[in-house]
């Protein structure tokens, strides 16, 4: 396992390598352009050339790009909605250029069409997003924090979603830790020690597969709002 964490890219792209070094990376993630909006900062062939003269010279092979905060593939605003798909595949021809292992993306909220309407767009938009691609680059989902209708926040409608794409370009999904505790799944009986015997993790397996989980959010929070508002009962779960 590598440890890393999310990289600047201040100056430019090429400078993350040595960021992630600086900070005793192994891996790293970024943002290739402003998570805010905005138009990306353009690749050139010279800016790729020395992004990955910077990744050889200080030996990291794996890093990640995390797509911009407003993707909404569920909206019902057709500009934000294909948007959000248009961002999401140039992240990965992006990602697929400068040799990304994955592209990982949020999907959006279902407050406009209800949970049901908002699973099935959001199928609809990740196959018109992956129509056609066949980069190096995989797409992963990140789940959310269970607030409000977020979609995402359950392990197993992201299980939903990707058989629903049924896509070998979504390699499975980033599972973030304190969103997943803001959802109710407990990690406060963690015990790396029993790793094989949690019944949370039972419960993740049953919901979507821990061979799905390709990549770790590793958070804490310090906030008390964030204690699970549906609480997970490990002694439920069966083995």
């Amino acid at each position: 396992m590598n440890i890393g964490c999310h990289i600047s890219i201040a100056g430019g792209i090429f400078n993350a390598p040595k960021n992630a070094i600086d900070l005793g990376c192994e891996c790293f993630q970024i943002f290739s352009r402003s998570p805010q909006g905005g138009k990306a900062p353009e690749l050139t062939p010279e800016v790729v050339k020395k992004f990955k003269a910077e990744l050889k010279k200080y030996s990291l092979k794996n890093f990640y790009i995390h797509t911009p905060y407003y993707i909404n593939f569920a909206s019902v605003d057709n500009r934000i909605r294909y948007g959000s798909v248009s961002v999401v595949r140039d992240e990965l021809e992006r990602g697929n250029i400068l040799g990304a292992k994955y592209v990982m993306t949020h999907l959006g909220t279902a407050k406009d069409l209800g949970r049901k309407v908002a699973i099935e767009k959001t199928i609809e938009m990740l196959k018109k997003t992956l129509d056609g691609y066949n980069g190096e680059t995989k797409l992963i989902l990140e789940n959310s924090a269970g607030a409000g209708e977020i979609i995402g926040d359950d392990l197993s409608e992201l299980a939903e979603i990707i058989n629903g794409v049924d896509s070998p370009a979504i390699a499975g999904i980033c599972l973030d830790t304190q969103h997943s505790f803001a959802s109710g799944y407990d990690w406060r009986k963690f015990n790396v020690r029993a790793i094989h015997e949690l019944p949370l993790l039972k419960k993740i397996d049953q919901e979507i597969g821990l061979e799905t989980i390709k990549l770790f959010h590793a958070n804490d929070t310090a906030s008390p709002s964030a204690i699970p508002k549906k609480t997970v009962t490990p002694t439920s779960v069966k083995a």
